[in-house]
């Protein structure tokens, strides 16, 4: 992995230009709003975690993207990394206070989802019927 595919850029100097490109709020939100990123600090919510142990709970994910999302959520300061000097090595991961921060939003927007989930797949079905008519 790369810095520079991972490096924030500075952060806009004035509101209002999120969509500037240097603005370096979409690396942030490009990370936070990873699937394999929010999946594991959903896990991590619940407390600390072994790798194996956070591999099992995120459904789907290989042990590189593991490594991989692990690493940029450690860099970014929302997950911490503890190695005890065992043989072998036991590895931890559990949030820093950032990442606790993160997980209750993330919560926020799941209870969003649950609630809304009917509503948006009746707005689906009503969109579907009407673009499959249209493009008949």
């Amino acid at each position: 992995m790369s810095v520079a595919n991972t490096e924030v850029t500075t952060p806009c100097a004035r509101s209002g230009e999120y969509g500037h490109e240097d603005c370096g709020i979409r690396d942030v939100l490009d990370r936070i709003g990873d699937k394999w990123s929010v999946l594991v600090v959903v896990e991590l919510s619940q407390g600390t975690r072994r790798f194996r142990e956070l591999q099992r709970a995120v459904p789907g994910i290989s042990q590189r993207m593991l490594t991989l999302t692990v690493r940029r959520l450690e860099r970014d300061g929302m997950v911490r990394r503890t190695v005890y000097p065992t043989v072998p090595a036991q590895v931890e991961y559990d949030l820093t206070g950032m990442g606790r921060d993160l997980a209750s939003l993330v919560k926020t927007v799941a209870d969003w989802s649950a609630a809304h989930r009917d509503s948006v797949a009746a707005s689906r079905r009503a969109f579907d019927a009407e673009h499959a008519a249209a493009d008949k």
